[in-house]
């Protein structure tokens, strides 16, 4: 079991960057696959970058490729994402989430663990 933990939110202005991370718990923090969803208000939580236990393959979503960057690091149990050239399409509570499956979804059934969210908020 793994417990994740966000930090890195915040209102930002568009154009502008921002550094999210996830702390995970637990010894076995490489042998799961690791995403960032988002959830916007009004709208259904959507896959936003994903990565798999060696951080080796990723996957993003079509908005955000060239803009946003996911990593981690097994020695220190923690994933991040690197987000760059901020619009307000991009608010959004953010979720890290982590998967025991090799191979990366998109999907959240296979997620399951979640953490509790961090708010980004754009302004244009």
């Amino acid at each position: 079991q793994v417990q994740l933990v966000e930090s890195g939110g915040g209102l930002v202005q568009a154009g502008g960057s921002l550094r999210l991370s996830c702390a995970a718990s637990g010894r076995t923090f490489s042998s799961y696959a690791m995403a960032w969803f988002r959830q916007a208000p009004g709208k259904k939580r959507e896959f936003v970058a994903g990565l798999n236990r060696s951080g080796g393959s990723t996957k993003y979503t079509d908005s955000v490729k060239g803009r946003f960057t996911i990593s981690r690091d097994n020695a220190k149990n923690t994933v991040s994402l690197q987000m760059n050239s901020l619009t307000p399409e991009d608010t959004a509570v953010y979720y890290c989430a982590a998967s025991a499956v090799i191979v990366v979804f998109t999907t959240e059934s296979y997620y399951a663990y979640w953490g509790q969210g961090t708010q980004v908020t754009v302004s244009s």
